[in-house]
């Protein structure tokens, strides 16, 4: 039997502006995520949102380029199937979509600040408020 695949968290832009505002308990999970090996997902459009100067915001640089971190791209497939859960639920946050897909690909937790926007594309998310 191989060895378990390592825990994997979905991040959102609310997680990451509380990582930047240093806040203590996401900064101790994101070191104790490197420690043990847990992949960090952080779809493309969540980077869009938060990341503004990369010489103003180094921790969040340096989350990004982390050995952990992984930004799955924004590709079509993505996109076509963010619109269709958009359009299927009514809502037009094609991130908050990309989120949650990406979450569902990972079988992975969501660290977000606003679980409702979430809940309410898939209510059988697991989601974490941060």
């Amino acid at each position: 039997m191989g060895k378990a695949r390592p825990a994997t968290l979905v991040l959102d832009s609310g997680a990451l502006i509380a990582f930047e505002r240093a806040d203590p308990r996401l900064r101790a999970l994101f070191r104790e995520a490197v420690r043990v090996g847990a992949r960090l997902v952080i779809p493309a459009g969540v980077v869009g949102q938060v990341f503004r100067d990369g010489s103003r915001q180094v921790p969040l640089k340096a989350l990004l380029n982390g050995p952990t971190t992984e930004v799955p791209s924004l590709d079509r497939t993505l996109a076509e199937a963010t619109g269709t859960l958009c359009g299927r639920i009514g809502t037009s946050d094609v991130v908050d979509a990309s989120v949650v897909l990406v979450a569902r690909r990972e079988r992975a937790k969501v660290l977000t600040s606003d679980p409702k926007d979430l809940q309410r594309l898939d209510p059988t998310l697991a989601l974490e408020r941060v």
